[in-house]
């Protein structure tokens, strides 16, 4: 019987591939795979515990703060603080970024940036969750304290992304820059192991991902596009299904292995999009191109926007390439008219 390949073992097999490789980066991985591993343990007996619900208060998005939000958002901070590479985070549930100034961290080199717990509010009715991670160099000296400017890097600068969806089986799905693979959790001996390869998004596929509630409020382009997924065509496969879970990993994670595009356009309700392009946008941007995908704001690519603030909002158009494309094609029609 072949013994599958760990995490921790494939991270120090690759760790050459890694920018600046000095093991740094591959302890800072470690340090998300444990925080993961607590924060599943804890959605797994969130209906026998005190921990579902709201907190009755706000985040900085204006969004019900979730008592499980909370909790991950802890989990990760304690991980990524016990260890020494990492100089500051900025977290979705955090006004502004954290910085770590005590003397272990002086010389780190990385920070991060993160959705502690993606689409919270379904975890009352058992929907899958997840997180989302992204790593940077930073660049102002070290040995002085982090700055905003660390943080307001555009995607292209990511050394490392990557996303854990918490569902029927738990996976964490990471990129540095050489190919995309997932690891999926042996809950009995608690240990991620090696299950998706190289893993690469279909070219085309069947499913569109879009919450149609908000049909009314999106732009022109967006609605038609909609309406061609909708229509009969035997040669293209059409109609499209819809597929809308309400939690982006999920969404991007079912897209990404079957093929499929995911749009959350500008709107009324959404001027600028609802996504956040620094902890959001940018890693998922950044594991579907190194899966062959694509993934724009509508009319340039989201690894090229320059940020402005921690907490931006963009609209974001990803998944197989071809239907990126095709959605690209309506909003040109209906913007030039």
């Amino acid at each position: 019987m072949v013994q599958p390949t760990t995490l921790g073992e494939f991270i120090v097999e690759n760790q050459k591939d890694f920018p600046f490789a000095t093991g740094d980066l591959s302890h800072l991985l470690t340090s998300i795979r444990l925080a993961a591993k607590v924060v599943n343990r804890e959605i797994n007996k969130a209906g026998l515990a005190d921990i579902l619900g709201a907190m009755g208060q706000d985040n900085i998005q204006g969004e019900a703060q979730q008592k499980l939000d909370v909790m991950a958002n802890d989990t990760f901070m304690r991980a990524l603080r016990s260890m020494g590479q990492v100089c500051g985070v900025g977290s979705e549930e955090e006004e502004h970024y954290i910085s770590f100034d005590d003397d272990i961290h002086r010389e780190a080199k990385y920070v991060v940036l993160m959705d502690p717990l993606d689409g919270s509010s379904n975890i009352d009715v058992n929907v899958s969750v997840g997180t989302i991670f992204s790593i940077y160099r930073r660049i102002t000296p070290t040995g002085t304290p982090v700055t905003l400017e660390d943080f307001l890097q555009p995607g292209d600068a990511q050394v490392a992304a990557g996303y854990v969806v918490y569902g029927s089986s738990t996976m964490l799905v990471y990129t540095t820059g050489n190919g995309v693979n997932g690891f999926t959790l042996d809950p009995s001996i608690g240990v991620f192991c090696l299950s998706h390869r190289d893993m690469q998004i279909p070219k085309s596929g069947n499913i569109y991902s879009v919450n149609e509630g908000n049909y009314v409020h999106f732009p022109q382009g967006v609605k038609e596009y909609i309406k061609y997924c909708q229509q009969f065509d035997a040669a293209s496969g059409r109609p499209y299904t819809s597929r809308y879970i309400g939690s982006l990993v999920s969404d991007f994670h079912r897209n990404l292995i079957k093929g499929g595009v995911y749009l959350y356009p500008t709107g009324t309700m959404a001027p600028n999009g609802k996504l956040r392009l620094l902890y959001e946008c940018n890693p998922l941007a950044f594991i579907v191109e190194q899966a062959g995908g694509t993934a724009t704001n509508g009319k340039q690519r989201i690894l090229e926007l320059q940020p402005s603030e921690l907490h931006e909002r963009v609209p974001f158009f990803i998944g197989s390439p071809e239907m990126v494309d095709m959605a690209h094609a309506f909003l040109r029609r209906y913007e030039e008219e």
